[in-house]
């Protein structure tokens, strides 16, 4: 461990879960140029193996897939159960991003362990906040 009181703290790492290529190439943008560091998976096997092997301090996840990716039918609340499960990932905070409208499915991502539900077009800024109040970083621009 460095005792140099300059040496800049290691980034927080997300997960970012989800099949649209442009919704995880902007997130990515934003997430990166917030002093994050990135991982991405495109559905739930994905996630669920990149959780294990990456231990990130956060997850951005999607609620629906396409019923063929990953040849398994995931969805978001498939792949919570498959984190709450995981001793590696059952305390990593998740937040659910999702193009549904239903008060339905905020209900059931809460009721889930979802720490927080956003609605695509997703806020970034507002995504954000909520990400540093999450993780604590509350000294990040």
């Amino acid at each position: 461990m460095s005792t140099d009181p300059s040496a800049a703290p290691p980034k927080k790492k997300i997960l970012v879960v989800d099949d649209n290529e442009i919704v995880v190439k902007t997130l990515s943008l934003k997430l990166q140029g917030a002093g994050y560091q990135v991982i991405t998976a495109a559905d739930g096997a994905e996630g669920v193996a990149a959780a294990r092997k990456e231990a990130p301090d956060l997850i951005l996840l999607d609620i629906f897939f396409p019923p063929d990716v990953g040849g398994v039918p995931w969805d978001g609340f498939r792949i919570m159960e498959w984190f709450h499960r995981m001793d590696a990932a059952k305390k990593i905070p998740v937040i659910i991003m999702t193009g549904s409208e239903e008060a339905q499915t905020k209900a059931r991502a809460t009721s889930a362990g979802a720490v927080a539900f956003f609605q695509k077009p997703i806020e970034h800024d507002y995504l954000l906040k909520v990400i540093r109040a999450t993780l604590g970083d509350t000294n990040k621009p």
